[in-house]
């Protein structure tokens, strides 16, 4: 239980360092700078080392700490869920900020930014947990401290396989977050928590369950068992390839790309009554074919035309 003790201490620690950081960053950054980088940093910074610590307890802990599933997935579930109420709306994944670019909310500058502090925020958010764990606080830190310099690939299934395996969770995740976009969070962080419970144990066994690139290149690029072009098939190709399809079944289209739709067809809503056949050309005429019309000699209605007789 000491180990569980010191995984909680660091938890809260980041969540209250992380929560400061914000407000520093709110109170002495313009709205425009704090929106595209500092938020984004700090929330890819507090998922990351969230995220890193509970990959270790989930790899170490039921074999030298006694922990079993039940706990793991409890304790998952409420990261999730603090995590989805103190980000302030950060994206904190590059997946999601390409997400908005394609659906035409978000411009390349601004998008790029967001990528840029997302990938600085996870490489702070190892450097710092990496720190945390030469201090051997626990057992548990001792174990990863040894076994980290060393570590092993986290795919462990075909590569073809991780890649549908990283791009199906992306496409659930994604899609779940387009329609629930404009809830309410009361509704829809518990959503997201609870399906990003599922899918990480569902597919934690084979990829480690990240669908996250920028997360999953710092954690896992830099360890042996598979090469570079192979990490990015499937930690970076397939996350994106879920999120793209993702788009596409919810909106027809990718707005960016496309004013169509694509895959749903729309229906004329200015529709003509029955029984009332919309008026041909010929069913009106012009003056000028009205008296056209009129036979020689003839006068309107029949009456023959004055001085005719």
């Amino acid at each position: 239980m000491a180990s569980l003790n010191v995984s909680l201490s660091f938890f809260f620690a980041t969540f209250v360092l992380c929560q400061a950081a914000r407000r520093a960053c709110k109170a002495l950054l313009p709205a425009g700078a704090y929106a595209s980088f500092a938020r984004e940093a700090v929330g890819a910074a507090q998922l990351g080392a969230c995220c890193l610590e509970m990959r270790m307890l989930a790899e170490l802990g039921p074999w030298a700490g006694g922990f079993g599933p039940d706990l793991l997935l409890t304790l998952l579930t409420l990261l999730f869920l603090v995590h989805g109420a103190t980000c302030d709306g950060a994206a904190a994944n590059p997946t999601v900020s390409l997400q908005d670019f394609l659906l035409a909310e978000a411009s390349v500058p601004r998008t790029l930014l967001k990528l840029a502090a997302q990938g600085l925020g996870v490489r702070a958010a190892c450097a710092l947990t990496r720190l945390y764990w030469a201090w051997e606080l626990c057992d548990l830190h001792v174990l990863q401290n040894l076994l980290d310099p060393h570590c092993s690939s986290p795919l462990r299934t075909p590569v073809s396989h991780g890649a549908l395996v990283e791009g199906a969770g992306a496409f659930f995740l994604h899609l779940t977050l387009l329609r629930l976009r404009n809830s309410l969070p009361a509704y829809r962080v518990p959503a997201v928590a609870l399906l990003a419970t599922v899918m990480t144990h569902t597919a934690g066994p084979f990829t480690s369950a990240f669908f996250n690139p920028a997360l999953a290149t710092w954690a896992t690029f830099h360890c042996s068992g598979h090469t570079l072009l192979e990490y990015m098939q499937v930690y970076w190709l397939g996350p994106l390839t879920g999120m793209v399809l993702a788009v596409l079944l919810y909106h027809g289209r990718l707005p960016r790309l496309f004013q169509r739709n694509l895959l749903y067809s729309q229906k004329n809503k200015y529709r003509t009554p029955r029984g009332k056949p919309a008026p041909g050309p010929r069913d009106t005429q012009t003056p000028a074919e009205g008296c056209r019309s009129r036979e020689p000699g003839r006068g309107g209605a029949g009456q023959p035309l004055p001085g005719s007789r």
